[in-house]
């Protein structure tokens, strides 16, 4: 592609450029450029890639882009870096997602959950789907490792490339708070938008609520239908701004789990230990349904990617049967096999909101105790951390305190500043920094009855220790673990 087919549409300054090189590539990591790329330089939260434009230059890049003018002899600016790279990602893969029905789903619980599901109901039938998430990315039934919950610009369009040229008819993707701050999505357009919720998660970027909150509302800018949970204030904040957002009115679909007055409710909830039974009520309809997996979020997840596939034009007809088959998605209230009469649950909760709806959920169905092991990320908001011993006490009858991804702070220190978040209960706890001997101490000390929440973890099969990635899964140590008591 040559850069003046590149520019086309795209928001730059100034006169054509009396250059038009072949251009190999776009970047935005100087560390990365070949021969022949387009260099854009971004200011991100630790660097500023105009430092770099002029190296770029030297690597070879055949032009860089910038928004101040660092006066080489092959630049081009403009107002807004960040937006031009996602624009021109698409641009260089030939705008790929335009080639199928996008939905996005955004929120702080339930993303993960919600895409996978929407998968299942739209592969039922045979049709060729499209994932991008934080377990991973999928076309069809091809996985695809993901580093990022939406990747960067040029890794996002070139997934939607390999998508269109296999010929996925839908692409179902998470859509980051960081990810619309940054404008990874470029140019894409969905055809439904979905809120889950809103809680207190990645503050150490956003800085507050309301920056965090503002994030996410970015994606009802560019859809064509919504489907918002109004369970949350949040989430009705969302609904009320709506046709600010969009520039007018949208078909909107609500959901909730028990709110009078929202398009698809659910009444007559009933919580097992690895599974939610309810009735769905949808335009005077009543439909019983067995969801595979457990807690009152699950109804919510549940109807929100029924709520999602009715916009898209299905019948409750054909969105139940597929739905009601899943069974589980993995590190999201993931039940550990253990051939034991106690129950092993991995989860992805490692905020204080999903902490402690998690072991709401579960506490409703424990015969025994219900047990919450635990951590916190290092390097990361640290306001959460006695915010999340506060979840645990309150739901669980045993607390084990230990490590998450320490990355390069003390493990110590980390649990030294969740443990104020146990003062003033009474619940019973002990911290072990190491999470796989804390795993063996719950494996070892559970009891008939008992439920151990694993949480924090979910998919993840490593631990980040300094600035090194090792293998760690849970079930792996869990199975290790019972071992021992045989």
């Amino acid at each position: 592609m040559r850069l003046s087919e590149l520019l086309r549409g795209m928001d730059w300054k100034g006169e054509a450029p009396p250059f038009d090189p072949e251009i190999t590539g776009i970047t935005c990591d100087s560390r990365a450029v070949q021969k022949g790329n387009l260099f854009v330089a971004i200011r991100g939260g630790s660097s500023d890639g105009h430092r770099f434009a002029a190296d770029a230059l030297e690597k070879g890049a055949c032009c860089v882009v910038t928004e101040v003018s660092q006066g080489l002899s092959h630049e081009i600016t403009c107002s807004d870096t960040h937006d031009f790279y996602g624009k021109a990602a698409s641009a260089y893969f030939g705008h790929p997602s335009r080639s199928m029905t996008l939905i996005g789903v955004t929120g702080t619980k339930g993303k993960t959950t919600v895409t996978n599901l929407v998968k299942k109901v739209l592969e039922a039938d045979g049709t060729m789907v499209g994932l991008i998430g934080t377990i991973q990315n999928e076309i069809g039934s091809e996985v695809i490792h993901a580093e990022n919950t939406t990747p960067e610009a040029m890794e996002l369009e070139g997934l939607f490339a390999q998508m269109r040229d296999k010929g996925c008819r839908y692409c179902v993707m998470e859509v980051s708070s960081h990810a619309l701050i940054q404008q990874r999505i470029g140019d894409c357009f969905y055809e439904v938008a979905a809120f889950t919720n809103l809680s207190h998660e990645h503050l150490d970027y956003h800085g507050d609520m309301e920056s965090y909150f503002a994030a996410k509302e970015k994606l009802f800018s560019r859809c064509a239908k919504a489907v918002i949970g109004v369970d949350d204030e949040y989430g009705r904040r969302v609904k009320a701004d709506l046709p600010k957002l969009a520039g007018r009115e949208l078909p909107l679909l609500t959901f909730s789990s028990g709110a009078a007055g929202a398009d698809l409710c659910a009444k007559d909830v009933v919580c097992h230990p690895d599974r939610v039974s309810f009735t769905l009520l949808y335009q005077g309809e009543e439909r019983p349904v067995h969801f595979h997996m457990p807690g009152l979020f699950s109804v919510r997840n549940f109807l929100a990617a029924a709520a999602i596939c009715l916009q898209l034009g299905l019948t409750l007809d054909r969105i139940l049967p597929p739905l009601e088959s899943v069974q589980g998605v993995k590190g999201r209230m993931e039940v550990i096999p253990t051939g034991m009469d106690f129950t092993v649950i991995t989860d992805y909760a490692h905020a204080p909101a999903p902490l402690e709806s998690a072991l709401q959920s579960l506490k409703e169905t424990v015969k025994g105790r219900l047990i919450c092991l635990f951590g916190c990320g290092g390097d990361r908001d640290r306001t959460k951390r006695p915010l999340m011993a506060e979840a645990a006490a309150k739901y669980a009858d045993f607390v084990i305190v230990t490590s998450d991804n320490p990355r390069t702070e003390d493990p110590d220190a980390i649990i030294a500043e969740i443990l104020p978040g146990l003062r003033g209960w009474d619940t019973p706890h002990i911290t072990i920094s190491d999470r796989r001997k804390a795993i063996y101490w719950a494996i070892q000390n559970a009891k008939p009855g008992d439920t151990i929440l694993l949480a924090g973890k979910g998919h993840e099969d490593y631990q980040i220790i300094g600035h090194e990635k090792r293998h760690f899964d849970e079930r792996e140590v869990v199975a290790e673990a019972l071992k021992t008591l045989r």
